[in-house]
């Protein structure tokens, strides 16, 4: 097998004293509804072996799970555009920069939590600090997609939100088709680990991030949703 990387990413890393190679798996443009078991044994399974760990981008299993969020929904009102104006959007996106994903904030939050998160985040930059607004509104804050489109037209109109259930999500994977699943919201900045099946439990966090730290399935629109991990 032929190991394939996305540009300026490297196929064979180092991790804990072991090495791994790692494929980025090329698939469609996948839409809403549809069905990952199937993408993954479309597009995976023909490279996979026991053993292989899978990582997979959290925005294609919400896609398929159709966790999105429509413009009429996010639809900036006086203090989205207002504290929107106050944030800094970074390399890896624009987060609450975006009016439309502030709006989001103030819909699943509610607009005082909002407001108390943006004011712990200023006091907290001022010392030097950061990370304080997302850590006060969570995940579904801080993994909203979309609004952006750039580098993906198709998600210029549409929000795209972490995955319901990623842990349930991995561990169907591993019960249907018996590859052991994670599934990461990953930039160029950083990574998360959503979910893990329970074959995986074994594994800490942080070894599991270390192997996708440097986000090899891209940033872009790189149509590499699933990265393929192998031991060598």
């Amino acid at each position: 097998m032929i190991f394939n990387a996305n540009e300026g990413k490297r196929t064979v890393i180092q991790v804990g004293g072991k090495r791994y190679a790692r494929h980025a798996v090329r698939t469609h443009f996948i839409t809403l509804g549809e069905d990952y078991i199937e993408l993954i044994r479309k597009y995976v399974m023909p490279f996979w072996q026991y053993g292989d760990i899978l990582s997979s981008s959290e925005k294609v299993i919400a896609i398929c799970q159709r966790r999105i969020v429509t413009e009429e929904e996010a639809k900036p009102g006086f203090w989205a555009r207002f504290l929107s104006k106050c944030a800094r959007p970074t390399s890896a996106g624009e987060g609450v920069a975006n009016p439309k994903k502030m709006q989001f904030a103030i819909n699943q939050c509610g607009l005082l939590r909002v407001l108390w998160a943006a004011f712990r985040a200023a006091i907290d930059k001022m010392r030097g600090i950061h990370g304080t607004f997302y850590a006060i509104l969570g995940r579904e804050i801080s993994g909203l997609d979309g609004f952006y489109g750039k580098d993906i037209p198709e998600y210029e109109h549409i929000g795209v939100r972490i995955p319901e259930s990623p842990d349930g999500v991995c561990d169907e994977v591993y019960q249907k088709l018996g590859i052991k699943m994670m599934i990461v919201d990953a930039n160029d900045l950083n990574v998360e680990l959503l979910g893990r099946c329970k074959a995986l439990e074994g594994r800490g966090e942080q070894e599991l991030t270390a192997l996708v730290r440097d986000n090899p399935a891209g940033q872009g629109r790189n149509l590499t949703p699933f990265v393929l991990i192998r031991e060598i």
